[in-house]
């Protein structure tokens, strides 16, 4: 079938991505405690390289041990961890996607429990929710070390092999906390302005692109508005951010909108993707958000992304790419039995995590 989602796309590092369709990074802890890459992980991502995804991220990898935000999280926080990740780029190359890491710091949603220590942010700040622990402020020095760290996990990324690493300032983790406006109340260079919120995350580009070779890919995620754990955040200033990161040379801008449907809350009458499309010419554009079928990823485009990145869908249709080029194909929906999910490659402890979600595991 003739659709645009099916054409290759050259990014701004020179990379070329066979089709417009991504493996979203997916939260999954079916890794090693100690941040191994284990073979379940492994199989769930190599499956979806070899079902025609142009671009396939791992879920998301912390860059330092008091960053771990997760059960069995992949670690790409220390050179030990290198063999495996290379294992798993030299496979996801082998198929003919772009393999990306995404790099993750928790922030203050790193429990202690994880990690042996208070969690830290931006500020000490408190919210009302169960098991909330309050995090101490970041010293100038912890911030320019974990910056450090942003920059040496994008190098170990690109040793292993990997064609280049996502930033994740979405989601309410580090980088998003420090772009807040509630969870950053810092009076220094590094809060108050949106240009002091934002040097966290610009710096960490900045860095990771000092420290990777030319041609290697880098590209942020980024909640454009306030939801779930994300929050004090704007629209306007979202989009601003995106013009700062774009003049730093971004690859790509993956925007997290849970619901590709829906507009924007500060502006019901208009979507967010040709908002950010009119404010990033020339930047590509991911955008993820419930996307099941051909005709949701191609109207999807048509709102100005460049690349549909699927989640549910890709976990329930390794296949994906390759079955939508049939009109008359429909993407299999939950739930499914863990007997079903393990045929399509997910691991034990991937299909429990998914019990955390609403109708996507049948009672067997």
């Amino acid at each position: 079938m003739s659709s645009r989602l099916f054409e290759p796309l050259t990014l701004p590092s020179g990379a070329v991505l066979k089709n417009r369709v991504a493996l979203a990074p997916l939260t999954n802890q079916q890794s090693h405690e100690d941040g191994t890459l284990s073979a379940d992980e492994e199989r769930w991502l190599l499956r979806r390289a070899r079902g025609g995804f142009g671009l396939v991220e791992t879920c998301a990898a912390h860059v330092s041990r008091e960053g771990q935000a997760f059960d069995r999280q992949l670690g790409i926080f220390d050179d030990a961890l290198s063999s495996r990740l290379g294992e798993l780029a030299a496979g996801i190359r082998g198929a003919g996607a772009l393999g990306i890491v995404q790099l993750h710091h928790g922030g203050v949603r790193a429990p202690s429990r994880l990690t042996g220590e208070q969690p830290w942010s931006a500020s000490a700040f408190t919210e009302e929710r169960e098991g909330f622990e309050v995090p101490r402020a970041a010293s100038e020095e912890l911030i320019e070390a974990t910056i450090e760290r942003f920059a040496a996990a994008a190098e170990r990324a690109a040793r292993a092999g990997f064609g280049g690493v996502e930033l994740h300032a979405a989601h309410g983790y580090v980088l998003s906390q420090f772009l807040s406006r509630t969870m950053n109340q810092r009076v220094d260079r590094w809060g108050g302005s949106l240009e002091n919120r934002a040097r966290f995350l610009l710096e960490s580009l900045r860095a990771s692109r000092q420290r990777t070779p030319r041609g290697f890919t880098i590209g942020v995620r980024l909640s454009p508005e306030n939801f779930g754990l994300a929050h004090g955040l704007d629209l306007d200033e979202t989009i601003e951010v995106a013009r700062m990161l774009s003049s730093e040379g971004l690859d790509f801008l993956h925007l997290s909108l849970w619901d590709v449907s829906k507009n924007t809350q500060k502006y019901p009458e208009k979507h967010a993707l040709p908002l950010f499309r009119a404010a990033l010419p020339g930047v590509p554009i991911l955008a993820a958000g419930k996307v099941w079928t051909l005709a949701e990823a191609e109207a999807v485009l048509e709102l100005g992304a460049d690349v549909v990145a699927l989640g549910r869908a890709a976990i329930l249709n390794p296949e994906w790419p390759e079955r939508a080029r049939d009109p008359a194909w429909q993407p299999r929906r939950p739930p499914l039995t863990p007997a079903e999910y393990a045929e399509l490659d997910l691991g034990p402890h991937f299909v429990s995590y998914l019990h955390k979600f609403r109708d996507m595991v049948a009672q067997p």
